[in-house]
């Protein structure tokens, strides 16, 4: 279908369905698995270790499924991969409940994995694309706010099915019902492909200032990889039940889903690597908190920073890998989510297996803290530089 039309909503519309597309792709997909992990434990004696490897298999999904969107260059090719990448994740998350084979969860896992990519990669650049052909600013924070919205709705969700006392797999297969509906709008209101380029700039040069911002992301995804894995099973931990956890994990996605924007409009004030810089000291304090005080305080308070940080972390990210790399800012990108998705494939079964063999998360948390502002301290160097020159508006601003 034509989807170019200019009516006044027809904006709106595509941008609810990359949202539809990062509820499926990331909330079912990924998220979903965040309060399932402690339930999986109780039920059917899931191990930290092993939950740690299943994260592990979905972030290896994810950077498989990034390194095919920065192969693709022809958009229709692009464009039904994204789709397909989207039916990948109904079938990752239903995949969940057939089986209590761990060989199973791990394909399932990793599916989801290359759904996510999908929903976030091809998604991102077929919704920028459309916008900016039909004469629309940029929404990003409103699509970035699909992330968050989506960690809310796996919350709720999660709370309706302890209150239903649904068994684990009965929970999976209402996220997979979930999924179908996301999947619908996604489809509904997909964005047509944007027209073959007539020819192609060479891939940009890997400056310093880009090694920099690299290696930074790469310990963000680390940080991020252990909270969004682990946060729900630590407050359980914490309370002794399992009623706090999926609460908190609606408040994080809350969070999330204001933090992008919110983060957008510091950015403008004080420069977009200032801005990463405090969301990065504030995602650290994010783990040292709980690993001090390993309270129902500590881990909520942990969550509610992580929540404010994380997705306005990957937004201005990739904002300022695209002026960076102003003549091929897609393959810029790319680069960044590899060294993401690196950091999320090791960092969860390395938390895991740390915390089977020390009984407890103290010590992972400090490494994933230490790390974080390690990050933070890549970019002081470009503090001035990378933010010299304003980011350039188009006319809808």
């Amino acid at each position: 279908m034509n989807h170019n039309s200019c009516a006044p909503n027809s904006r709106w519309r595509i941008i609810l369905g990359g949202m539809c597309a990062l509820g499926l792709s990331l909330g079912m997909a990924r998220f979903a698995y965040t309060p399932m992990l402690p339930i999986m434990q109780r039920e059917v004696g899931l191990s930290v270790a092993l939950g740690g490897w299943l994260a592990t298999a979905n972030y290896l999904g994810y950077i498989c499924g990034a390194l095919i969107a920065a192969w693709l260059d022809d958009p229709a090719l692009r464009r039904r991969v994204y789709l397909w990448g989207l039916g990948l994740g109904v079938l990752s998350t239903a995949g969940m409940a057939i089986s209590t084979q761990p060989a199973v969860w791990f394909l399932a896992r990793f599916l989801g994995g290359l759904s996510g990519a999908a929903g976030m990669l091809l998604g991102l650049g077929l919704v920028l694309s459309w916008l900016m052909r039909q004469g629309y600013r940029a929404e990003l924070g409103v699509y970035f706010s699909g992330a968050g919205l989506s960690i809310v709705v796996s919350g709720l969700m999660a709370m309706a099915f302890v209150a239903a006392h649904w068994s684990w797999q009965q929970q999976w297969w209402g996220y997979t019902a979930a999924a179908l509906l996301l999947w619908g709008g996604a489809w509904r209101y997909s964005p047509d492909a944007p027209p073959a380029a007539q020819s192609s700039a060479p891939p940009p040069l890997v400056s310093g200032a880009m090694r920099r911002l690299i290696v930074m992301y790469f310990f963000a995804g680390i940080g991020f990889a252990v909270s969004a894995t682990f946060t729900v099973a630590m407050v359980d931990a914490a309370t002794g039940h399992g009623t706090q956890g999926p609460i908190t994990w609606i408040g994080v996605g809350l969070l999330a889903a204001v933090g992008t924007i919110v983060w957008d409009r510091i950015a403008r004030r004080w420069g977009q690597v200032r801005a990463i810089m405090w969301a990065l000291v504030l995602q650290s304090l994010s783990v040292f908190w709980p690993a001090l005080a390993p309270t129902l305080v500590g881990t909520v308070g942990g969550a509610v920073l992580f929540g404010m940080t994380f997705s306005g972390i990957v937004a201005t990210s990739l904002a300022v890998a695209g002026r960076l790399a102003p003549n091929n800012p897609g393959k810029a990108m790319a680069r960044l989510t590899l060294a993401y998705g690196v950091a999320q494939v090791l960092a969860p079964a390395f938390t895991g297996t740390l915390v089977a063999a020390t009984g407890h998360y103290e010590v992972a948390l400090t490494l994933t803290g230490v790390m974080l502002l390690a990050g933070a301290a890549m970019l002081w160097p470009l503090r001035r530089g990378a933010d010299a020159q304003p980011p350039q508006l188009d006319p809808g601003q």
